[in-house]
């Protein structure tokens, strides 16, 4: 059996979309082609522990010491960072609409 490989704005998409509460994991799995709900709660694991540097790192690969490969400059980390927090500020703003939405009601 072959393992799936994933490129890092597919996981990035579909943490986005899973945070968004727009889709089901199901919907999620066919839009992505993801074979298993576990990859879902594992990427979304790694976003709430804020271990960013693994949504990078290739299949069997662990990075402990550096965090991260060891060919990502210090720019390529400010711009995963930088990506990372607009992720979030989005997510945030959308949090907001909602809590006003709701008190409205």
């Amino acid at each position: 059996m072959q393992k799936n490989r994933y490129s890092a704005e597919t996981k990035w998409a579909v943490v986005k979309d899973k945070l968004s509460g727009k889709f089901t994991n199901q919907q999620i799995m066919e839009k992505y082609n993801i074979k298993n709900v576990s990859q879902i709660k594992t990427w979304m694991k790694w976003y709430r522990e804020n271990q960013l540097h693994r949504f990078d790192q290739p299949i069997g690969k662990q990075y402990s010491f550096g965090h991260g490969p060891e060919y990502a400059s210090k720019e390529e980390k400010a711009n995963r960072q930088i990506e990372h927090l607009k992720m979030e500020n989005e997510i945030l703003k959308k949090y907001l609409e909602i809590k006003e939405e709701l008190k409205r009601k």
